[in-house]
């Protein structure tokens, strides 16, 4: 269906629930409000000791715990292994998943035993393209978690070590697989926001643990953590916990609030939308509360162009971070079009569409006598600009999930397993990765360059 007849299919279905409701008492007559119900049912599934997967954690710190508990939610996959440079976090994975797991600090002892076909890689940013190249080259199915790479020029080596494996990889930005993704992308397509002008993107936070204050255990020395090995390519500098349990904070080990957070915005709004990206991004910002030895900025906001392309018109979109946000913190997500607006979360999809005044009021009338003015309206009135297709289809639409949803983290998960076993294909391949990590790190860019920076979309490349 085309998108033109999609959006019509939108309208009629729109004009018609809301012809049905606009009898209800609670409804204004300005529009209608519904909420309806999101679903989708896993078969469970039974598997035999030997039809397992075998699965292995690399980098046992917060992110690779979470993913770990979601991943063991998926029937038919264990944990058979963990590792870590600090030896605190190796026993705390014993705590969580068993003393029978094996554990080590040198994540090629993973890579080398014949048993593990899967590995989560959690590390630091700065780690990602090496060990997600070494795990592929081992006959490993990989789940990188995002952003896929520090930089963007590493990433094209990535997508080549996929396809010479032929092993499944899996970029993990874990609210793409979500439900409120898959019917955002559903009602964009049938227009029910006409044409894409602007995405607003906001995330506010009011909290030293917000702010990437991570507690440093008391233990931690030379001895307890191997911070020669994390330094990896990076400058070399002498032992200092902050850099190793704080590595966000810093440029040589992480992205920044754009590789951390940009990121999954841009997964779903490229998945949304069926877009390959952006091209031009002009950010700012600055280092204003947390001066905790950090070097990259804890406010930003960053403007991106989007071309015209099949899939949506040309658009801007503006995404504000805020680690020391006095309002308390919040977030949001919201597709913004020339009939309505979309707001997307993980469980859930907002639509709202208003009547468009194209018929002039008192403001601009002013200026005319009272015998001008009735000519003007009745010659709009002749035009019929707002006909009653039109007031029937504004109202605002809610889709939750149900009560017992697993989670969009579960099913990115369950999307990475299915496609091992049945040697299908995921949501967010590396090429797919690429584009929302090189998107998002236009804004590192253009940041401490403070200039414009432009990038191309399709050959993921910056110009």
């Amino acid at each position: 269906m085309s998108k033109k007849n999609a959006r019509r299919s939108f309208l009629k279905k729109a004009t018609l629930t809301s012809a049905a409701v606009t009898s209800s008492p609670f409804l204004l007559a300005s529009g209608f409000e519904e909420k309806l119900i999101l679903s989708r049912n896993h078969t469970p599934n039974s598997f035999s000791a030997n039809d397992h997967i075998n699965l292995a954690l690399i980098g046992t710190g917060i992110q690779g715990i979470y993913d770990t508990q979601t991943a063991l939610r998926v029937d038919g996959v264990q944990l058979v292994a963990a590792c870590d440079l600090y030896t605190g976090r190796l026993e705390r994975a014993k705590d969580l998943w068993g003393a029978s797991i094996y554990t080590t600090r040198d994540y090629r002892d993973i890579l080398n035993r014949k048993e593990i076909d899967a590995v989560i890689i959690a590390t630091p940013d700065h780690w990602h393209q090496k060990i997600t190249i070494d795990a592929l080259n081992a006959g490993k199915h990989v789940y990188c978690e995002k952003p896929m790479v520090q930089k963007p020029e590493e990433g094209q080596a990535i997508i080549n070590a996929q396809k010479v494996s032929g092993k499944i990889c899996q970029v993990g930005s874990q609210g793409m697989s979500s439900l409120g993704n898959e019917k955002a992308k559903q009602l964009y397509e049938e227009g029910a926001i006409g044409d894409l002008v602007m995405l607003d993107m906001y995330n506010d936070r009011y909290s030293a643990e917000g702010a990437w204050q991570y507690p440093i255990p008391p233990d931690a020395d030379t001895k307890t953590v191997d911070f020669d090995t994390f330094l990896g390519k990076a400058p070399k500098v002498p032992f200092e916990p902050k850099r190793f349990f704080r590595w966000r904070n810093y440029r040589d080990y992480g992205t920044g609030v754009a590789g951390d957070l940009f990121v999954h915005a841009f997964s779903t709004l490229n998945h949304v939308i069926s877009s390959m990206g952006p091209n031009r991004a002009l950010a700012t910002g600055g280092l204003r509360y947390w001066k905790d030895g950090r070097d990259v900025p804890d406010v930003s906001i960053t403007l991106y162009d989007y071309p015209k392309t099949d899939t949506h018109a040309a658009f801007n979109a503006a995404f504000r971070i805020n680690f020391i946000a006095g309002s308390g913190g919040g977030g949001g997500f919201k597709l913004i079009g020339t009939e309505g607006e979309m707001e997307v979360g993980q469980n859930s999809v907002t639509v709202r569409r208003s009547k468009l005044s194209m018929i002039p009021h008192g403001y601009s009338m002013v200026s005319f006598t009272e015998e001008m003015q009735e000519k003007i309206r009745a010659g709009y009135d002749l035009d019929t600009l707002e006909p009653r297709t039109s007031s029937l289809s504004t109202g605002t639409t809610t889709w939750e999930a149900e009560r017992d949803y697993k989670g969009g983290h579960y099913d990115h998960f369950n999307n990475f397993f299915t496609a091992i076993r049945n040697n299908g294909s995921v949501i967010q391949d590396p090429t797919f990765g690429l584009r929302a990590a090189g998107a998002a790190l236009l804004a590192n860019d253009s940041y401490y360059t403070q200039q414009p920076v432009n990038w191309d979309p399709v050959n993921m490349k910056l110009i």
